[in-house]
């Protein structure tokens, strides 16, 4: 591989590094302090040379199977910034759970590296292996509070769903295969427009396959389940870094086989659009537990980032790029409080009930956490705000009026739920059961590094609401590179 090459791979080397190290760290000594610290540092290395080496580099392509270019380095920054956060949010609570925790920050490192290989896959080989790196560490860190009957439902549960929507997607590639006789996107794309009733098949099982990662309907029944019984920090994993890295493998999908000139996957979208905003709502309005309301949330905004999608072109990429920015860093603070909110025995933010007077306990707390959910809202001065700016305007200028209605129509009535935690948040505490148990104040250094995490989150999601224009050149910038 020439130089362009290795400095173009170098955030996954550094994210890849980052799981053997702490394996060696491990057979060394077992330290947790030392486990994080090697994973924030790979973590942090990735994220540094994804800005500084890679995205200055034109599109570079490594073998058949993965291309670097401006948009992965995007995405590549993202998933390690994102992947630190949540590693800061479990370091608390695995502290209290495992006598082993060491473990978790290297199935976070797999998971991390799988979702880094799929933002810049171009071959089915890559987008399996890739989604094979995310899920298979996935089932691990969800039940990790293995002596929990919730963690190990949650778990197998999304052990057979995930094997299943794995096995169909495989089914999907062969049938395309044997249609187009390519697995490469470049030249899948050159045969779409001689794609028979058998590669259509093939990629409407593909599409499946990625649509339960998504949590799109009808496959989106699993989510608030898993959420519920996953810790906090992997229910933030599931939300942004998973999601996230299978959106963006959508969209450079969705762009290069140009799938607005064909009219049946195009109809089969704009429907799944439509009724996904709809469930994600409808099921998030009949949740009290805050980790399922999160869940049901995140099934509506991946909803909402399909309006865009729909609209194509140059601006649509650059408000799905912005949207999972604003999203990613809105939906970690969320599920940063459910995890630094834990009582004394580790028990994790449960009923909204439980909310119930936090800011006149944890202050600090109860205003991240009121600024995440305005954020989810889609409240002004916010990143949830202008992200669905950017949605609405891109469906506007795609004439994509049904959705963009819909999409305004689901938003409102999202400020029930989010707004419903909130007045909570502030209401005078009772002293009954159901005001919750009294919430522990950390101290020293075990409570300086989710402060800090949950205190640049908040910060992110204030200035993407005020000063979003450094953000959206850069998304800008990186979006050409598809085109």
């Amino acid at each position: 591989m020439t130089a362009e090459q290795w400095a173009a791979i170098t955030p996954l080397i550094a994210t890849g590094a980052g799981a053997p190290a702490v394996m060696l760290a491990v057979a060394v000594r077992r330290c947790h302090a030392a486990a994080m610290c090697v994973t924030l540092a790979a973590l942090g290395g990735s994220l540094v040379t994804a800005i500084v080496l890679a995205a200055p580099l034109g599109a570079q392509d490594v073998g058949h199977m993965f291309r670097l270019d401006a948009y992965a380095a995007v995405y590549l920054a993202l998933i390690a910034g994102s992947a630190a956060m949540v590693a800061a949010a479990a370091w608390r609570p695995m502290a209290r759970w495992s006598a082993q925790p060491e473990e978790f920050y290297i199935l976070l490192l797999l998971a991390a590296l799988g979702a880094q290989a799929l933002v810049c896959s171009v071959h089915f080989a890559s987008l399996l292996l890739g989604l094979e790196l995310l899920s298979v560490p996935l089932y691990a860190m969800i039940a990790y509070r293995r002596r929990e009957a919730a963690a190990l439902e949650a778990g197998v549960k999304y052990l057979i769903l995930g094997g299943a929507s794995s096995a169909l997607l495989v089914l999907g590639m062969a049938l395309v295969y044997a249609e187009a006789g390519t697995l490469r996107l470049g030249e899948l794309a050159a045969a779409a427009a001689a794609t028979g009733a058998l590669g259509l098949a093939g990629w409407g099982l593909v599409l499946t396959g990625i649509a339960f990662k998504l949590s799109l309907v009808p496959l989106q029944m699993w989510t608030p389940d898993v959420f519920e019984g996953s810790p906090a920090a992997v229910g933030g994993f599931l939300s942004t870094v998973s999601k996230g890295a299978m959106f963006a493998l959508l969209v450079r999908y969705y762009l290069a086989m140009d799938v607005a000139r064909h009219p049946a996957p195009w109809t089969l979208l704009y429907a799944v659009a439509i009724a996904t905003m709809s469930a994600g709502n409808l099921l998030a309005l009949r949740q009290r537990d805050v980790k399922r309301l999160l869940g049901c949330s995140s099934i509506a905004h991946m909803g909402y980032l399909l309006v865009p999608l729909l609209a194509g072109g140059a601006t649509a990429a650059e408000a799905v790029t912005f949207y999972l920015v604003a999203y990613c860093a809105t939906t970690l603070a969320a599920f940063g409080v459910v995890a630094a909110a834990a009582d004394a025995a580790g028990e994790e933010m449960g009923d909204i009930a439980a909310c119930r007077g936090l800011a006149w306990r944890r202050p600090g707390l109860a205003a991240v956490l009121t600024v995440a959910m305005l954020s989810l809202a889609g409240m002004p001065l916010t990143a949830g705000f202008l992200a669905k700016y950017y949605a609405v305007l891109a469906g506007v200028g795609g004439s994509m009026w049904a959705l963009v209605l819909v999409l305004l129509g689901n938003s409102v009535a999202g400020l029930f739920y989010y707004l419903r935690v909130v007045q909570a948040l502030y209401a005078l505490p009772e002293e009954t059961a159901a005001a919750g148990k009294p919430l522990p104040r950390a101290e020293g250094t075990t409570a300086l590094l989710p402060a800090l995490a949950l205190a640049a989150l908040t910060a992110g999601v204030v200035w993407l609401g005020v000063q979003p224009g450094p953000l959206a050149r850069a998304v800008q910038a990186a979006v050409r590179s598809l085109f």
